[in-house]
């Protein structure tokens, strides 16, 4: 089982998957097909059957039943875009057999260093087996970790089938990392009764709450004159963005919360005089702490807008996924049966919510209950990112203790 891991994992995460969110594509970047394809392949090859890939890239296969009982339909899910925030092109994954515990260099050239001092919880690791990449570009743990751990299990079960196990269905989705990835998922034709995404970080991580979620996007226009004759004629629309960005609550920003505190995100500002636009993203766990934080960016606009004018600032403000607690509470034994297998693997559940959103928040929402499990990833979404292959082995063994457990107690 190890060796298959770490083969495949360095396999997937060598392809450049990164989707984009200025692509309106269905999936928005080709590698995502790519990969796709790849994963089709390697499906069929280890014995999965009804293996498709649709036109927007989405996978899905089955592993049929090998019991006479009626066990529900388990769905696994991981995506296979990787995160925007750096490129996914050109990694080089670099694997630390039995890691001592202290700082990597990463990339001595350029002075990248994965330290204990920046990142406590490394030396947690010391004896691991741990991959991390070259200091110049993610690693894709998120989410080529879980892809990989599903396709191992599912290889271990048809290759064991002493482990008895109802109908398991897997699906490995695009544009996940824009919040995308739900769009197109054709829940019925998935046909599980409830799924686990392979989506979470360190080891014991099961997660069955997430943020409410929604975009800003603030546009600002101004009058670009110049300077030496300025004096009652400029309207500065970055001085605009400014004023509204001061406006909102100075502590509520992720680098100041934590736990199940809110926030607002200013992602990106960027503009001239003449126009400027701010795109902010804005989270809570509580629904209607949820819709006072939307109610007051309105509010900020409004009143910047008596100021200016109604046509010189635009708001463009949109819900993205719920929090998922809600419609997973009602089938809640699919959280304690996760919990139960990671005890009967020695592993500590750590139930927390989770501070960002996976494909189970919108799929909940769309009749497919998905909580969270985690997959071994440090780091996600930077050049720091890295993997315990010891996690890895201890996730891949979950999905199969979740698939022998729901036969047992059918």
């Amino acid at each position: 089982m190890r060796n298959e891991l770490i083969e495949r994992f360095i396999k997937y995460v060598k392809i450049d998957t990164q989707s984009s969110e200025a692509s309106q594509t269905v999936p928005t970047t080709p590698g995502q097909l790519e990969l796709g394809k790849v994963l089709v392949e390697e499906l069929k090859a280890i014995g999965m059957e009804e293996v498709t890939m649709d036109d927007n890239g989405y996978v899905m296969a089955t592993l049929p039943s090998n019991t006479s009982k009626e066990v529900p339909t388990i769905g696994f899910l991981a995506h296979i875009d990787t995160a925007t925030d750096l490129t996914g092109k050109n990694v080089s994954p670099q694997i630390h057999e039995n890691f001592d515990g202290n700082a990597i260099v990463l990339n001595k050239e350029l002075g990248v260093v994965l330290s204990p001092e920046a990142f406590p919880e490394l030396p947690t690791y010391k004896g691991q087996t741990i991959i991390t990449t070259d200091g110049t570009t993610l690693l894709g743990a998120d989410d080529k970790a879980g892809m990989t751990e599903i396709m191992v299990a599912m290889h271990h079960l048809i290759t064991h089938p002493e482990i008895k196990h109802g109908r398991i269905r897997v699906a490995f989705t695009p544009d996940e990392e824009i919040g995308r990835g739900p769009h197109h998922f054709d829940v019925p034709a998935f046909g599980a009764d409830f799924a686990y995404t392979m989506d979470g970080g360190p080891l014991g991580e099961l997660e069955y709450e997430s943020f409410n979620a929604a975009a800003a996007r603030i546009t600002f226009k101004g009058n670009s004159v110049h300077p030496g004759t300025a004096k009652d004629k400029m309207v500065n629309a970055n001085k605009m963005a400014m004023e509204f960005h001061a406006q909102l609550p100075e502590a509520e920003v992720p680098e100041r919360t934590d736990g199940y505190e809110g926030f607002y995100h200013l992602i990106s500002l960027q503009g001239e005089v003449e126009q400027s636009e701010a795109y902010y993203i804005i989270r809570d766990f509580d629904h209607d702490a949820f819709i006072a934080r939307k109610e007051t960016v309105s509010t900020i606009v409004r009143n910047l807008q008596k100021k200016y004018g109604e046509d010189k600032i635009i708001l463009d403000l949109m819900d993205q996924y719920y929090n998922m607690r809600e419609k997973i509470e009602p089938v809640k034994e699919i959280v304690d049966m996760a919990y139960k297998a990671m005890k009967n693997l020695d592993i500590e559940p750590d139930i927390r919510p989770i501070r960002g959103g996976t494909d189970g928040s919108q799929l909940s929402f769309k009749g497919l209950p998905t909580p969270n499990i985690f997959t071994g990833g440090e780091n996600y979404h930077g050049k720091f990112e890295y993997v315990s292959v010891d996690s890895m082995i201890k996730a891949t063994q979950v999905i199969l203790e979740i698939a022998r457990l729901f036969e047992e107690e059918a």
